[in-house]
């Protein structure tokens, strides 16, 4: 029968090739999370929001992540998908609720590598000016310069794009030995800093009742999780790990890790620099506090190590974005041409490549910001509310699918619904009144990371544009996912074996 979607005969289902080990996908996962880029931008960013309670609003963010971790584990381990929440949401909750989960968590990787790319355009001119390189044809570089630092990135994202392209074991060998460095500098650097740092420890650090506002801890809270946000790339190549377990395994292994070096990192800022220092240096903070504790070139150490994280986290962001888009074409969610397995390195060939040049283009849009710090505000916060959204329908779509536990073994129930429960009324709640506030902050609309109008309208534009995605789906597709909320190869995928 003739698929009108495709125009010819439909054709074969295309296969992954299974190739991963668990350390694997810790690598890609650890990546993805990008634990150096949010120690060194993130930190920075939610100081200007909570003040020096950094280590308390990373605990707080941490305790909803972990019953979303358990959601997001227990539905792989009986329904490994590369899909992953587009499918489990799909089938547990509504069609429509699982194909939005699946897009918005694709946009916002997109404009997560918009970002990233200047970031590491940023770490790069900054590594120039510690080389003593201040100007380059006679323009002054400046890190804090979006243009400048979006058009070096863009060459990086290219390079790292084509290495996705060659295949998943060999992106996941390089950020394993970019991850050591970055933890090695890490750990050096900032358990230095809490030996040594001028300012007083303080257990107020940790009390969350002291943060200013509601407002103020809700922003924070969703650009904690925003830092968090990532492990989940462990599940979105469970279809080319050898034992499905292991993508669960590798899952909560980096979100353990991230929070233990978020509060590593979060004490240590605080020990080492001011409340004024920690808000005001940005996308510099990370190399601010290098210069800090030790003088050049081992001061340039923590600025390499975030490059490195910015790199590989490009190239983390690239993979699972690409594998989720093969998910939903090969159910016909989505054009043919993401499905496209290349015959030579058995991954999403153009499907890969085609998201790097939408996160070039989406890099080039953010260009209408003309100060980094500024993009990376507006960006976090759209991010953390898309992020915080999907998280939760994908923890309800979990509660749902094992409530016959509460009735079986209350203690499995707990953490099967209840937790899982918790975890997305609290996101959605945040998310909620994050957007009421930024809402009722302003009455125009204004280009500006500071005008809640516009940090409000960048996350409906992303939800607005899956509905369109999804009706053309469902209509002009004809996509079978939207009567059954199944995806294709769900029960039991057939995937090639590697040697």
């Amino acid at each position: 029968m003739t698929d009108k979607s495709y125009g010819v005969d439909p054709p074969a289902r295309p296969v992954l090739r299974r190739s991963l080990g668990v350390v694997d996908g810790i690598a890609i996962a650890a990546s993805s999370t990008a634990a150096t880029t949010s120690i060194g931008i993130g930190l920075g960013v939610t100081a200007g929001v909570v003040g020096l309670h950094l280590p308390a609003i990373m605990l707080l963010a941490f305790l909803p992540v972990l019953g979303i971790a358990g959601a997001y584990s227990r539905l792989n381990r009986v329904e490994p998908n590369a899909g992953n929440g587009y499918v489990w949401v799909g089938r547990s909750l509504n069609p429509w609720l699982g194909f939005m989960v699946g897009w918005v968590s694709i946009v916002a990787t997109i404009a997560f590598l918009a970002y990233t790319t200047a970031v590491t355009g940023s770490a790069l001119i900054q590594l120039a000016g510690d080389a003593g390189i201040h100007s380059l044809g006679g323009l002054a570089l400046d890190p804090g310069s979006t243009a400048q630092t979006t058009l070096l990135g863009l060459a990086v994202l290219l390079a790292v794009t084509l290495t996705a392209v060659t295949g998943v074991r060999t992106a996941a060998r390089l950020q394993t030995w970019l991850l050591i460095f970055e933890y090695v500098v890490l750990l050096g650097f900032c358990g230095y800093g809490i030996v040594t740092g001028p300012h007083a420890f303080s257990l107020s650090w940790f009390d969350p009742f002291d943060i200013p506002s509601a407002t103020a801890l809700a922003q924070g809270l969703l650009l904690s999780v925003f830092c968090y946000w990532g492990f989940e790339a462990a599940f979105t190549v469970t279809e080319e790990v050898r034992d499905p377990r292991d993508a669960s395994r590798a899952g909560l292994i980096t979100l353990v890790t991230m929070v233990l070096l978020f509060l590593l990192g979060s004490v240590a800022f605080q020990r080492v620099l001011s409340e004024e220092e920690l808000a005001g240096h940005g996308a510099e903070g990370l190399a601010y506090f290098g210069e800090r504790l030790a003088s050049q070139p081992l001061a340039a150490l923590p600025l390499v190590a975030l490059m490195f994280s910015a790199v590989a986290s490009l190239q983390a962001g690239v993979i699972p974005t690409a594998r989720g888009m093969f998910a939903m074409s090969r159910d016909r969610t989505l054009g043919p041409v993401w499905s496209r397995v290349s015959p030579r390195y058995g991954t999403p060939a153009a499907g890969t490549v085609l998201i790097g040049a939408l996160a070039a283009a989406v890099a080039a849009l953010a260009l209408v910001i003309p100060r980094l710090a500024d993009m990376i505000m507006a960006t976090v916060n759209a991010v953390g509310i898309i992020v915080a959204l999907s998280y939760a329908l994908t923890a309800l779509a979990a509660a749902v699918r094992f409530r016959g536990l509460l009735r079986e073994d209350w203690r499995q129930g707990l953490r099967a619904v209840v937790a899982p429960v918790l975890s997305a009324v609290t996101l959605l709640c945040l998310g909620g009144y994050l957007c009421w506030s930024f809402y009722t902050s302003t009455d125009h609309l204004e280009i500006s990371p500071d005008n809640g109008w516009f940090l409000l309208l960048t996350p409906l534009v992303m939800i607005a544009s899956g509905l369109v995605a999804a009706a053309w789906a469902k209509w002009v597709r004809r996509s079978a996912y939207f009567r059954t909320g199944a995806g294709t190869d769900a029960d039991a995928p057939r995937l090639l074996t590697t040697p």
